[in-house]
């Protein structure tokens, strides 16, 4: 059953300086506030904070930041900023950068719900799937990709809202209880730290199309095209203040930088073209193409250079050896491998080749928690491989990191 504070009692719903400012002060004092924000990525180009949720023990409130300044926030923000305060999220990644790219917020006292489910061992650590085993509470998911930037919000949309961070402080403490029990609390810690100062990367507009999936199957010229339609696809999105998969997916781009169709006839013929647009804009489509085809040989577009290690003809083996250590470990902790420690990771600590515990301290991202549990096995694993041994048997064949029976639902 539910038994969060205000399970029935419904949120203040805050759009002026006045209201915000009097809700700040009324809750100045709280050690504990959960923090929850809902964008429209799915539908704007640029998304930005269109709602703010947020609890402490004994109120809750929604926030619409669209009729106020941004400065109105301000002695919120400084609440949260507070080192002093606790400040829990569900998946605090996207929160954290939006935050700062709207406000310029960068909390520090970090509790993140999702982390700590995964790190109990739970194997289904979507907000939704951790409500209901809890608190009994089960979620509309027909609001999980609701266009947040309109208005009015709907009734249903603003109940939704708040479950965010209704009860996200007691699932705090519930999942925080199991981290001490399993010894666990440390690693939290260590993972919460690393949130801090979390930020969307200086944008990179000119490479993006680098960045759409299949683009390393394409050849020199084609990547010309990709980044012309890239290029096009994204100057219309920002005009029109849209997604950018609501313009042209990628694999459309892909196909059409694969085929560089010459008429709207051909730009229709291409899976999934978006009609309306080839035949409000195709001429704008066939320019970009043409651009593409026009860029001479000696300025085609590459991949940068991956970086270079020196080959070892032993490399897979000894990825074998130290994962078979994670997947030993992984099983006995009852934790999916992946959370454990990634594939990435496992690479790393390869290539630094360590010859003592103390060594791993360098391999970039190996958190010290990691080191502490499986520290001295890989050690013992790469150097039993130098001799000849085997690599480690596995204990209870859990699942690879492609195919993890944990679910973000």
């Amino acid at each position: 059953m539910s038994s969060a504070h205000d399970a029935h009692i419904p949120p203040a719903y805050l759009d002026s300086a006045a209201d915000i400012a009097h809700f700040t002060r009324s809750i100045t004092g709280a050690r504990e506030i959960a923090l929850d924000t809902e964008g429209a990525s799915f539908h704007r180009f640029v998304d930005r904070v269109y709602l703010l949720q947020l609890s402490t023990r004994e109120r809750s409130a929604i926030v619409d930041p669209l009729p106020i300044e941004p400065s109105d926030l301000a002695a919120l923000g400084s609440m949260v900023e507070d080192r002093r305060v606790e400040v829990v999220f569900h998946d605090a990644d996207y929160d954290l950068r939006l935050l700062h790219q709207d406000y310029g917020w960068r909390i520090t006292n970090i509790f993140d719900t999702r982390i700590a489910a995964q790190l109990v061992g739970l194997k289904a650590f979507g907000l939704a799937a951790l409500l209901e085993r809890f608190f009994g509470v089960k979620l509309d998911k027909k609001h999980q990709r609701a266009d947040w930037s309109m208005r009015p919000l709907t009734e249903g949309m603003l109940d939704y809202a708040a479950q965010d961070t209704r009860y996200l402080l007691e699932l705090r403490d519930r999942l925080k209880e199991e981290l001490e029990r399993l010894g666990r609390w440390s690693w939290a810690g260590e993972e919460f730290a690393r949130l801090e100062g979390t930020q969307f990367a200086a944008d990179d507009g000119d490479n993006a199309f680098l960045r759409v999936k299949g683009a390393r199957d394409l050849n020199r010229r084609e990547l010309a095209l990709l980044r012309e339609l890239v290029q096009w696809r994204d100057g219309v999105a920002a005009e029109l203040d849209r997604a950018t998969f609501r313009v042209a997916g990628n694999e459309t781009l892909l196909e059409m930088a694969r085929q560089a169709p010459q008429s709207r006839e051909a730009l229709l013929a291409v899976k999934g073209a978006p009609r309306g647009m080839v035949e409000s804009r195709g001429g704008e489509m066939l320019a970009a193409i043409r651009r593409g085809l026009g860029v001479p040989d000696a300025q085609l577009p590459r991949f940068p250079k991956a970086p270079r290690w020196d080959r070892d003809p032993d490399f897979d083996d000894k990825v074998a050896r130290v994962k078979g250590v994670r997947d030993t470990a992984a099983a006995r902790l009852e934790l999916d491998p992946g959370v454990l420690c990634s594939r990435d990771r496992l690479e790393a600590v390869v290539r630094r080749a360590p010859r003592s515990v103390e060594d791993l301290a360098d391999v970039k991202d190996l958190r010290q928690w990691q080191i502490a549990v499986m520290g001295e096995d890989f050690v013992k694993a790469l150097a039993n491989g130098a001799k000849g041994g085997t690599p480690p048997k596995q204990v209870g064949a859990p699942a690879s990191d492609g195919d993890s029976p944990y679910r973000d639902g």
